[in-house]
């Protein structure tokens, strides 16, 4: 620790930091632009300006940046000196200078850092009177709204895009005294965080236009902290709700999961929430027709209730998608032994052996935060990219790790952004990639390798098998290039202070998973602090492995086909998705009757017989399991609209329909959680994962809507000119209004960040321990596992064959889309202009051999079926691989990887 002295006192700060840092972690308010937590410092805004002394004699002092200046002991500054408050007005007066009068119409104003720190240092006149520069704005595709002229050049949007997210596409360009932020022509924004310029822009640049669709001013969204569900990292996010409709989704600061960043498909694909596709009431299906009609609820439950009473033998198909407790309640309906998982037996397979390597393996799995402090990292079959993103985004600053370090040798702090930026430019972290064919991570990497699943196995194992070449399986018949890459990636994991193996199920191939966990054990057993990360697809895929399944779908169609069942309840799953279309269909033609309880109209409920709305995640509450095993809880932001309701509370109504007497126990989401974890002790401590719905600090709920709130009686006046009593929440201890307890709550209930001064995102700081640091009160969610470090090194023997050469036959093997491979977001507009159509990529030197060109059209046949495909090029496949896009609207569900056959449209067979 140091002891710095500020206007005459004494403090002590943590070592390492600059003034600025140092000065915001204590609380106090000093004004700053150009400088991030994550970004560090490069000194441009010049607005942090304090009055530094050299001593304790020293009564002239100064003028210093606060952000350029270590926090060293004994350093004396003072803030409030006249000098130095004068000069920081007189910063903010001159970047008003060109600064337009537009807050009362800017989408940001209400919460624009500029706003706060105009107010912050007393700036309250514009004497210039004189034609301001202005600049043309650009179209910079469906996420973001462009207006230069807000700009002050503070750099942070371009540091951020290009220097930390490596986006290509956005940069300053400078000509005389003009200096312009955006793309050299206009057109979408090609990184997938280019959402973040929203949070990262102090001033209204870069605006959410997804917001503008539907704008609603700042302090009149209704907030409540929530969970991404749309892959299975658990980021953490803040929706925002207005007259019933969800309005926006910002990114929620968990110190150790995502950090200040979210990817732009969590940002982006909420409108899913506000779909014409959502289901509002129940539907039935009449006798001996196809179509479905409207009924009552209470219809809805004695259709559902005699199901049980006329002892129909029903099974229960859960999801990756639903909360635990929704799962859980159809476990108890139905029994153990009837409940499946939901998703293809293959990859219920995969779920399976990736719950066994995290919880039993030989290496305990990071946090998402702490996968950025690796030192040498091997990503084994996983398009982290596009299946994990925000993994992959703290994968890219290896480099500017490994800068750091070099840095700190020759004395320059880690927050000294600009000569660590400049040697990360002509460096690569220790990065190794071995997947299909390239991704957006390769440009960062030391080396890539790109082949078959089965072939990326076999180099898994044969790194295993050199770190620890006694015990571990070595694969047979290595090529010389396999065995050099292989070598090169053991020396330098073995060699590294933090090493980490990322994979997961993206491949789809249980033996990628396996190779990993070998390489994971084998550092382990050298004495290595190995630790390994699984990108897994969905929200809560993990925690539906750990609930336990008799298996999957294929598994439990061969139960109905079997006559040993004949009824189907599924919840929040379109069964579609997950297998091949014969297989859905069979399932549904060997079901008597189905009963879907979801959120949106899909395939699956177009079979149902009764169909029951399902709330989304936006207005409910419950529990979802990250890749990490990381329990967090979300919470409802908004008040559905009878009958919509959570599907667990749909299960219960069944059951108390149908006399079953579990259905007493469970009157709010805490019961569901104590019966959950009472039933399966691997979630014991779910319950501490936030506050129960009790939590009273003061005596009063928590607030969702902010102080300022307004129009609460317009909101219903086409109703009710009254003000109608706010609806009640007995999951949770929030409020549907502005009063209740003002202080600042436990982490995992801070619906939001703000504080007096402060309405920007940037009021994150007066949450934090430290800047950067954990939120005050500790750490959000709870982890549900952690292996034991006596835990022995197991290793898997089952080594792959090589991937067969059969005249004719194509190796076709799966592709994953950041923008469209996740089904809920797809139906945001947004992201849906984004989706790529289905398409079957190709080797040039494969589709000159067949005589297809970029956008021309192929056959590709498999499991029996045929299906006419786009041709994509691209240079990066093995030969004698095809790749298809896994989940884009209208591309067909396959089970991959696959043998098949491809050839060109149009020939005869």
């Amino acid at each position: 620790m140091a002891t710095i002295y500020i206007d005459g006192r004494s403090y002590e700060v943590k070592d390492g930091q600059n003034l600025l840092q140092a000065c915001l972690s204590l609380g106090f308010n000093l004004p700053y632009f150009c400088w991030h937590p994550v970004l560090g410092s490069v000194g441009a805004c010049r607005q942090c300006a304090v009055k530094y002394f050299k001593n304790e004699k020293d009564t002239r002092g100064e003028i210093v940046m606060a952000c350029m200046t270590p926090a060293d002991d004994g350093v004396r500054i003072s803030i409030d000196d006249p000098e130095a408050v004068t000069f920081r007005a007189s910063v903010i007066e001159w970047l008003m200078l060109n600064h337009p009068h537009d807050c009362p119409v800017c989408d940001e104003g209400g919460e624009c850092h500029l706003q706060d720190m105009t107010v912050m240092t007393g700036h309250a006149y514009r004497e210039n009177r004189f034609r301001k520069r202005t600049y043309p704005n650009q179209d910079l595709g469906p996420f973001l709204n462009h207006e230069m002229n807000r700009c002050i050049q503070c750099y942070r949007c371009v540091r951020y895009y290009h220097d930390y997210a490596g986006g290509g596409d956005l940069n300053v360009f400078a000509s005389r005294d003009h200096v312009y932020f955006g793309r050299s022509r206009e057109g979408t924004l090609q990184s997938g965080f280019s959402g973040n310029l929203v949070e990262i822009c102090p001033t209204g640049v870069f605006t959410d236009k997804s917001l503008g669709r539907h704008y609603t001013r700042k302090w009149d969204l209704q907030t409540a902290p929530s969970v991404c569900v749309h892959c299975g990292l658990g980021c953490n996010t803040i929706p925002g709700s207005r007259y019933g409709e969800l309005r926006r989704v910002r990114n929620r600061y968990n110190h150790d999961v995502n950090g200040y960043f979210l990817c732009d498909r969590g940002r982006y694909g909420y409108e899913f929430v506000n779909s014409v596709r959502r289901i509002r009431a129940p539907l039935a299906r009449t006798s001996n027709s196809s179509r479905q009609v409207f009924i009552s609820s209470e219809e809805a439950l004695a259709h559902a209730a005699a199901l049980f009473s006329n002892r129909r033998k029903v099974i229960g198909i859960g999801s990756p998608r639903a909360s635990l407790e929704s799962n859980f309640a159809l476990l108890t309906l139905v029994g153990p032994d009837n409940f499946y998982a939901g998703i293809s037996d293959k990859d219920f397979e995969i779920l399976n052996l990736a719950r066994k390597v995290l919880r039993s393996g030989a290496a305990r799995t990071p946090s998402l935060s702490q996968t950025r402090e690796a030192d040498a990292v091997f990503v084994l079959g996983e398009d982290v990219g596009n299946t994990g993103p925000v993994l992959a985004l703290n994968l890219r600053q290896l480099a500017r790790r490994k800068a750091a370090k070099f840095m700190a040798g020759v004395k320059i702090p880690p927050w000294n952004d600009a000569p660590i930026q400049r040697m990360a430019e002509f460096e690569k972290g220790t990065l190794y990639i071995a997947a299909p064919c390239a991704t957006g991570l390769d440009a960062a990497a030391s080396r890539s390798f790109h082949a078959d699943p089965r072939d990326l196995a076999r180099l898994g194992f044969a790194v295993a098998s050199l770190l620890d070449p006694a015990n571990a399986p070595k694969p047979a018949d290595l090529t010389e290039i396999e065995h050099e890459l292989a070598g090169e990636i053991a020396q330098a994991l073995s060699s590294a202070a933090r090493p980490l193996i990322v994979s997961g199920a993206g491949c789809g191939s249980p033996s990628v998973i396996e190779a990993a966990a070998n390489i994971a054990a084998a550092l382990k057993e050298i004495g290595r602090p190995a630790e390994i990360t699984l990108a897994l697809p969905e929200a809560n895929s993990l925690g539906l492995a750990m609930l336990g399944a008799a298996g999957g779908i294929e598994t439990a169609s061969s139960l109905l086909r079997s006559g040993r069942a004949d009824t189907v309840v599924v919840i929040e799953n379109d069964l579609f998705r997950r297998c091949a279309l014969e297989t859905a269909i069979g399932f549904f033609d060997a079901a008597k009757y189905v009963v879907v309880i979801d959120h949106l109209v899909n395939p699956t409920t177009s079979k149902a017989d009764l169909v029951l709305p399902a709330a989304s995640f936006a207005e409910s509450s419950g529990s979802l399991v990250n890749n990490e095993g990381r329990a967090q809880r979300f919470f409802q932001v908004l008040a559905p609209e009878a009958p919509v309701q959570e599907s667990w509370r749909w299960i219960r109504h069944i059951m108390e329909a149908a006399g079953c007497p579990e259905a007493g126990q469970w009157n709010r989401l805490d019961d569901l959680v104590a019966a959950l974890a009472a039933a399966h002790p691997v979630f014991g401590a779910l319950a501490s994962a936030a506050p129960d719905a009790d939590f009273r600090p003061a005596g009063g709920k928590i607030p969702r809507q902010p102080l300022r709130y307004s129009g609460r009686t317009a909101i219903r006046a086409q109703i009710d000119v009254h003000e109608q009593p706010p609806p009640d929440d007995p999951d949770s201890p929030f409020a549907f209004s502005m009063e209740g307890d003002p202080r600042q709550p436990p982490p995992a209930l801070i619906p939001r960040f703000w504080a007096p001064g402060w309405n920007s995102v940037q009021a994150l700081n007066r949450f934090q321990q430290e800047i950067g640091g954990g939120l005050r009160g500790g750490e959000v969610g709870v982890r549900l596992i952690d292996p034991s470090p006596q835990a022995k090194a197991e290793y898997f023997q089952d080594i792959p064959a090589r991937r067969p050469s059969e005249e004719g036959k194509w190796s076709l093997i799966a592709l994953h889309h950041l923008f469209g491979s996740e089904e809920l977001s797809a139906l945001s507009p947004g992201v849906a202009g984004l989706c790529p159509k289905p398409y079957v990529a190709l080797h040039p030197e494969d589709a000159a051999a067949l005589g297809v060109v970029e956008g021309g059209m192929a056959k590709v046949a498999v499991d029996g079926a045929t299906y006419s495909l786009n041709v994509r090029i691209v240079p990066s496949l093995p030969r004698g691989v095809a790749g298809l896009p896994v989940g884009l609207p209208g591309a067909p569900a396959l089970d991959l990887p696959a043998l098949g056959e491809v050839s060109k449209e149009g020939l005869d067979e």
